[in-house]
């Protein structure tokens, strides 16, 4: 049966549709809360159910309607009574009005009061896939105002918003009383009913259709069923934007600093740009306070986040804890800019005022800071980059002075469209300016060009030619300022020419085994470089260096400009490869031979001092996604004695894992050289989940060196360095971690020592 009905009353916004869209956008996630004047707790009421009712879903659907004024209607059963006026309808009552629907066991209209009820297993759906449902439904007859007995919104994120009544009034606001709100499942993987993680309970939401905003009162959060969080004035849009507010409170607590509370306070200037305020309190520090601003321009995005306090600073060398007090802060600022489609700008910055202050509030435990900008234009065979640096030293014993500041740095490539001799060719041009305070400063600028020609011979060899040639101009001055002699270079003007050229030979060997597919690659390199006068050049850019597998192979096997390797050499290695289903196994190892007698550009320590080198190699193991070992190794070419060691595994699944590294030095050298220490470090970190959704985590660093390693070094053979502990909660809607952590290194006023920090979030909500 079919009804054209209350064609008068259809004209007006129901209110079955203002509570299903308005209470599903005081649901809304948001990014912040209003803190407003606390008010007097207000006892809650009954217990707003979460749970989806059973519905019997009906199979008679009322008819769709074209005109706005009509209400589809649909019923098993009609009658009208002509004395009284009351219109009862049952069984299966449908409404629909263009995309909303409502449907419920009863629909009572009485046309002398302008009383409509619906009632039973009352369900409306709106066309934003929101559906509420309710006991009983009490219109007037105007259809502007009611009341709502026993509601329940599921929206279309799965979020829920309960409440024991809610009333509707005739200016559009809405007034819920007893409410929860939960963004969380409230069913467990068999579909049995559970209490989420954590729900909003309060006395009284309130929706001003006006401001457009949800307010609450009496509001706290309750974590696991217990009212632990009290959000007195707690109030956010209903437009899926984020709102001015307070975000959950940060709570650590460490020796350098006592007990710490940070309040995060969120400023929404406009759409596209906002601030966070953050005091953080101490109880053995000066406040301190910290802000972040972020903005989105039509062509890129930025932000600047600093922090500043003042108060005292324990020298680097000394213990006094009552110094001057001063300012103290630190800085950064990072954007990246799309101007076209080829032209960009990228730049990040960072200063602090003093070398401990990162360390001291566990900002970050860099020992230097660079700041860096970079212009580039990539087009289809050419590159540009016009980029510079500076750094800031955060090390106890380095000299500021001596940072180097790089503006600028240019870098241009070009590649030609058309092959020559049938190889690619690329030109280079490449300039940079080093300036520093207290030290050398040096400009160099150079020319090349590079040519390399792949194919492959009816073999199956793969063979790489390569030439290149280049044109250096260096100008330098304060040489004696480095501290290095080996890295000072002459003073004035300098200039050099290299060429090289290089052959290069693969020869894959592909077969089955043990039930996979293996592969056997033996390579053999040959390069040859007239003499250059290196030692005449400053060395700005090619100073650590190490021989690995990674760079065995390389044409200039030092790692910058400005020292290239001359002389003539064969370097010889082979590569294997296993894999099947899931499984696979990757390996590597080669050695070079200097042709020459030349001595050797490479400090002793390297693996490239002798003619000979040693012998380096790396292992990949990995089976699926549990299973990853890597192993890399450099051998003593006399005695093979393990020079380099280092193996880093991770092993385990997402919820269970185990990360471990190992990494030693021993360089076999009388005379140690600038980063040529021996070192012995092992490291150590995982997760166990020990039940559904709960896990323990923890890490360690461990310092193994001897002082026969590093005399120097005040190393015992066993040094912790830092280590943590915590325990972790996490399901869909809730984070919850402890975490405690002690460090073994004093630095100024970063002392050693345990801290401890408690961290929430609420997924969905914002915090």
């Amino acid at each position: 049966m079919s009804w054209a009905l209350f064609q008068q009353a259809a004209r007006a916004r129901p209110f079955w549709l203002a509570t299903a869209s308005g209470a599903a956008l005081a649901a809304c996630p948001v990014l912040a809360q209003t803190q407003a004047n606390p008010a007097q707790p207000e006892e809650i009421v009954g217990e707003p159910d979460l749970q989806t009712p059973d519905v019997v879903p009906t199979t008679t659907d009322a008819p769709a309607v074209k005109d706005e004024d009509q209400i589809g209607f649909a019923a098993d059963n009609l009658n009208y009574d002509s004395d009284t006026e009351v219109v009862v309808a049952e069984g299966n009552v449908q409404m629909n009005r263009e995309a909303i629907e409502m449907r419920s066991d009863k629909v009572t209209w009485n046309r002398k009061t302008g009383q409509v009820f619906a009632e039973g297993n009352v369900v409306i759906k709106n066309p934003e896939g929101d559906t509420a449902y309710g006991d009983k439904i009490e219109l007037t007859d105007s259809l502007r105002d009611g009341v709502v007995e026993n509601l329940l919104v599921v929206l279309d994120n799965g979020s829920r918003l309960a409440a024991i009544k809610g009333t509707r009034f005739d200016n559009g606001n809405i007034e819920l009383e007893n409410a929860a709100y939960t963004p969380c499942p409230v069913e467990d993987d068999e579909g049995c009913p559970k209490n989420p993680s954590w729900q909003i309970r309060a006395v009284r939401v309130m929706y001003d259709r006006v401001k457009n905003k949800v307010r609450y009162k009496g509001a706290r959060v309750e974590i696991f069923g217990l009212p632990l969080i009290p959000l007195p004035g707690l109030s956010h849009s209903i437009n899926n934007e984020p709102s001015s507010g307070i975000l959950v409170p940060e709570i650590r607590l460490d020796r350098s600093n006592g007990f710490e509370i940070a309040v995060p306070y969120y400023l929404r200037l406009a759409s596209d740009r906002d601030i966070t305020i953050t005091p953080h309190l101490y109880t053995s520090a000066a406040p301190m306070l910290e802000g972040e601003f972020r903005a989105l321009t039509d062509i890129g995005s930025f932000r600047i986040n600093g922090y500043a306090t003042y108060g005292s600073l324990v020298p680097l060398t000394g213990e006094d804890p009552d110094s001057e007090k001063r300012f103290r802060g630190y800085l950064e600022s990072a954007g990246k800019f799309q101007f076209d489609p080829h032209w960009s700008l990228t730049y990040s910055g960072r200063i602090a005022t003093d070398r401990t202050f990162m360390r001291r509030y566990d900002i970050s435990r860099d020992d230097r800071l660079r700041s860096t900008f970079e212009l580039e234009r990539i087009g289809g065979n050419s590159y540009l980059s016009i980029a510079g640096w500076a750094t800031q030293t955060l090390r106890v014993n380095d000299i500021q002075g001596q940072q180097p500041i790089a503006l600028p740095i240019i870098d241009y490539r070009q590649r030609l469209d058309d092959p020559i001799f049938g190889g690619q060719f690329e030109l280079q041009l490449n300039t940079l300016a080093i300036g520093r305070t207290a030290g050398q400063d040096t400009q160099r600028a150079f020319a090349g060009a590079r040519w390399d020609l792949r194919g492959l011979t009816g073999l199956g060899q793969e063979v790489t030619l390569t030439a290149l040639v280049r044109g250096d101009v260096y100008h330098s001055d304060e040489n004696l300022l480095t501290a290095v002699p080996g890295y000072r270079g002459k003073s004035g003007w300098q200039a050099r020419a290299i060429a090289a050229v290089a052959a290069d030979m693969r020869w894959p060997f592909i077969g089955e085994f043990a039930g996979g597919t293996q592969t056997l690659t033996p390579r053999v390199q040959i390069v040859a470089t007239p003499p250059i006068e290196n030692i005449d050049i400053p060395n700005e850019d090619s100073r650590a260096f190490d021989l690995e597998d990674g760079n065995l192979f390389a044409i200039n096997r030092f790692n910058g400009h400005d020292r290239f390797e001359d002389g003539a050499r064969i370097t010889y290695g082979v590569e294997w490869n296993y894999s099947r289903p899931g499984f696979n196994i990757s390996s590597v190892v080669g050695q070079s031979y200097r042709l020459s007698d030349k001595p050797s550009l490479f400090p002793d320590g390297t693996g490239l001092t002798d003619r000979t080198s040693d012998i380096v190699g790396r292992t990949t193991v990995a089976y699926r996604d549990f299973l990853r070992l890597t192993h890399r190794y450099r051998l003593d070419k006399d005695n093979f004695a393990i020079r380099r060691n280092e193996f880093d595994a991770t092993i385990g699944s997402r919820a269970t894992y185990a990360v471990l590294g190992y990494s030693r030095l021993n360089r076999d050298i009388l005379l140690l050289g600038e980063d040529l220490q021996d070192r012995e470090e092992v490291r150590a970190g995982g997760r166990v989940a020990f039940a559904k959704h709960w896990s323990v985590f923890g890490s360690a660093i461990v310092d193994l060196t001897q002082r026969t390693d590093d005399p120097l070094s005040s190393a015992d053979g066993f040094e912790p360095i830092r280590h943590r502990l915590g325990v972790a909660y996490d399901d869909e809607c809730l984070s919850i971690a402890l975490t405690w952590r002690r460090d073994y290194a004093d630095t100024g006023d970063a002392r050693r020592g345990n801290s401890f920090s408690f961290r929430i979030a609420f997924r969905n909500l914002g915090f």
